[in-house]
């Protein structure tokens, strides 16, 4: 099986647009929906169309709208349950503030004056979406790849996520790193953060998890990759062993994360295993360590039942 590959540094400014957008849009549900436990009811889902927020209430509770980023027809299409569709198409020029401007015409003539922070999360651009004139790109064949891989990737995250009984979130997409992610979670609450910590780290790590998730990349780690961490982090966590061979611990933010490089999945004569192998070694390592209670938390096969 041959995989779709992007290079990170192939499609920045595309990169950065799709990012934008995909903020923008994530912050409408994040403002529309009712609260979920760990901000499970702001992320996005990978789609057959492309990325999707799935339903959202409207203002009267009686209907609901979906924001889909759609690949195939080059747009961000807005549909309502009262049948109503609307597209804005995604063409070069067309710049992330005039997409903002036009998404929130489109809810407030929905009725929804969504409240949230009108700037970038985490991406180093400090002005609000309805001054970002700079991003207007859109390369539709790195787009389509980039989506590809993630719809792959969706399927194997979506495996790995059966294989346990823990409480466990959807595989989605939390659009501050753009990442696809699943968590499995022990069940015992976390020691309590620092004060001032982030609200959006205070509710992510009030209980015990061990995450999973794969990215385009970062300006640290310039290409797609896989990675895990356990939270908190267990003593010894980066001396456990990882598989495939091709895995390694890295440091982020004082801890370990396990890392796999896309590169070395794509190369591989049975990535969808390799992948797999990578979230389960990546689990017990830090499931063992941490004290989890892994035989009880693994879902058997039917035949074993």
């Amino acid at each position: 099986m041959q995989l779709p590959f992007l290079p990170y540094n192939d499609w920045t400014e595309t990169r950065i647009t799709l990012h934008l957008i995909l903020q923008i849009i994530g912050k409408v549900r994040l403002a529309a929906s009712p609260r979920k436990n760990h901000w499970w009811g702001i992320t996005q889902y990978v789609s057959s169309k492309g990325f999707s927020t799935h339903s959202i209430p409207l203002s009267d509770g009686l209907n609901t709208f979906e924001i889909t980023f759609n690949i195939h027809k080059k747009a961000v299409q807005f549909d309502s349950s009262t049948g109503e569709t609307i597209e804005l198409k995604l063409k070069d020029g067309y710049s992330v503030a005039a997409f903002y401007k036009d998404t929130m015409t489109i809810l407030h003539n929905w009725g929804l004056n969504p409240q949230f922070i009108h700037r970038p999360l985490d991406m180093g651009i400090d002005k609000n979406f309805d001054q970002i004139t700079e991003y207007h790109h859109y390369d539709w064949q790195s787009i389509h790849t980039f989506w590809q891989m993630m719809l792959w990737n969706d399927g194997v995250f979506k495996t790995f996520s059966g294989r346990s009984y823990s409480k466990t979130c959807p595989v989605h997409i939390y659009w501050h790193h753009m990442d696809l992610t699943v968590t499995r979670f022990s069940g015992k609450p976390a020691p309590p953060m620092n004060p001032n910590a982030r609200i959006l780290e205070k509710d992510a790590y009030s209980h015990e998890v061990i995450s999973f998730g794969f990215w385009a990349g970062d300006d640290n780690m310039t290409e797609p990759a896989y990675y895990s961490y356990t939270y908190p982090s267990p003593d010894g966590l980066d001396q456990e062993k990882l598989w495939p061979r091709q895995s390694f611990w890295i440091e982020a933010n004082g801890s370990p994360m396990a890392i796999l490089k896309y590169a070395d999945v794509e190369a591989s004569s049975n990535p969808t295993q390799m992948v797999l192998d990578f979230l389960e070694s990546s689990y017990i390592a830090g499931a063992k360590l941490a004290g989890w209670d892994i035989e009880a938390l693994t879902v058997p096969a039917l035949a074993e039942l």
